[in-house]
């Protein structure tokens, strides 16, 4: 049935409920029809200015409040509600928090029948500034003045106008409005699609994707730009393995892990965490809720650079990290060279979504396991597992999982705990992007 269209307000105060995983107040009308409702928050009465209405449904935004739940701040983005890169602004962090941990749970059980025996402290860091990796669209739009730089506004492909984001790091926030100015005066302001944006600990690198070869005059315009605002170009051409430094002479990106007396090199198209400070603290509690021996040998199944695989490294007596991605592993052997840990460390390229039993016993046998999938979660590997556990293999005594989606967690939760004897011991909420609705995880299995 198609969707139709409409610009009526409800006519009745719907009590909102819960949220869903978009931060929608969910609410039911007196005849039981599902309403969503954008800014509005549990235990509020609102009515809704309706935008969508199928049989079963209706979606719109809360205009109208006759009670306000104790957990509403003010947003503290003068663009929040027309950009969509925050979606949960005007909720208390620590009720985001909370919702992320229901979220968690709720998937858990219902998806999978998986209940945690214990549940770990949320972790939470700053809440503003954090996010060191950000991709920023660009635009021509003459009727809005010219280019415009920043994140798409909600539910739109328009880009917002924005002034500044509080999210990302004071000094990346202050450049969208000379980036703005800079983008518009070079040669080609319309086939500048996007720019990506990677933060070091010392080093900050703008990666500017351009559809059509820049002139000489645009380069002199960016090193002008790169020596007044102490960061650096990358351009990128084509694919992300085109990118490459404006000056080569520019100094490579790199973050710090003191408590593993670690360095760790990336290039500002390789993927790490966007936000430095709860990685540092997901890496420790990581390794701590592992707890690999000096004798363990420990697998770290999607190693990417080696950002758990390293300081396992420094733990136990060899790990291996295996990624599918052979550039990724080789910048992976890299940085453990670089780090000193190259004899106890060896890494692989291995599509892991295509793993099966035969090949994961010949990999050979682990007393550990670190498991950290992108969103489409580790199924293969799982399905692995308890095929091998059934022929005899013994597995790993202890799995940390962490996870950046809750329901293929619990997806990959229900086949260890019923098809391979595991136990979910623990199960955490990591608030890795504060202000919206993603929720990143992290799960203990042991060995029943």
């Amino acid at each position: 049935m198609p969707v139709m269209k409409a610009t009526t307000i409800s006519d009745e105060w719907l009590r909102i409920d819960a949220l869903d995983l978009e931060a929608r107040g969910v609410a039911r009308r007196q005849d039981g029809k599902v309403v969503f409702a954008e800014g509005a928050l549990p235990g509020e009465e609102v009515r809704v200015r309706i935008m969508r209405s199928k049989a079963k449904w209706e979606s719109g935004e809360a205009v109208q409040w006759r009670r306000t739940a104790f957990t509403r701040v003010v947003p503290r983005c003068a663009h929040f509600g027309v950009c969509g890169g925050c979606s949960m602004q005007h909720i208390d962090p620590q009720a985001q928090l909370a919702f992320k941990q229901r979220t968690l749970e709720d998937d858990l059980w219902h998806l999978a029948q998986v209940r945690p025996q214990s549940l770990l402290r949320p972790l939470a860091g700053p809440a503003w500034g954090y996010r060191h990796r950000a991709r920023l669209t660009v635009r021509f739009v003459p009727k809005k003045g010219g280019v415009l730089v920043g994140f798409h506004e909600r539910g739109s492909s328009y880009v917002a106008d924005m002034r500044s984001c509080d999210v990302l790091p004071p000094h990346v926030s202050t450049l969208l409005l000379p980036l703005r100015a800079l983008i518009g005066g070079l040669s080609c302001p319309d086939r500048l699609p996007q720019i990506e944006v990677a933060v070091g600990d010392a080093q900050t690198v703008l990666v500017l994707r351009h559809l059509q070869p820049l002139t000489l005059g645009d380069r002199e315009l960016l090193s002008h730009f790169e020596r007044e605002h102490g960061i650096q170009w990358w351009l990128q051409p084509g694919g992300p393995q085109t990118a490459a430094p404006l000056n080569p002479q520019t100094r490579p990106l790199d973050y710090a892990m003191p408590e593993f007396g670690l360095r760790m090199p990336f290039t500002p198209t390789d993927f790490t965490q966007v936000n430095h400070s709860i990685n540092l603290a997901l890496v420790s509690r990581a390794v701590r809720l592992l707890a690999p021996l000096k004798h363990e040998h420990v697998a770290d199944w999607f190693c990417g650079l080696g950002n758990f695989t390293l300081p396992l490294a420094t733990r136990s007596e060899h790990v291996l990290g295996v990624e599918g991605n052979e550039g990724l592993v080789q910048r992976a052997r890299d940085n453990a060279e670089q780090n000193g840990l190259a004899r106890c460390t060896r890494f692989e390229a291995r599509n892991l979504f295509e793993i099966d039993a035969d090949t994961l016993k010949r990999m050979g046998q682990f007393e550990k396991w670190l498991v950290d999938p992108p969103r489409e979660g580790a199924l293969a590997l799982c399905k692995a597992l308890c095929e091998a556990a059934a022929s005899g293999y013994p597995g790993p005594t202890r799995i940390v999982y962490v996870s950046c989606n809750p329901a293929t967690l619990a997806r990959d939760a229900g086949l260890l705990v019923h098809q391979a004897a595991y136990r979910l011991t623990a199960v955490g909420a990591v608030n890795m992007f504060p202000h919206t609705s993603h929720v990143e995880s992290i799960a203990i299995f042991e060995k029943a």
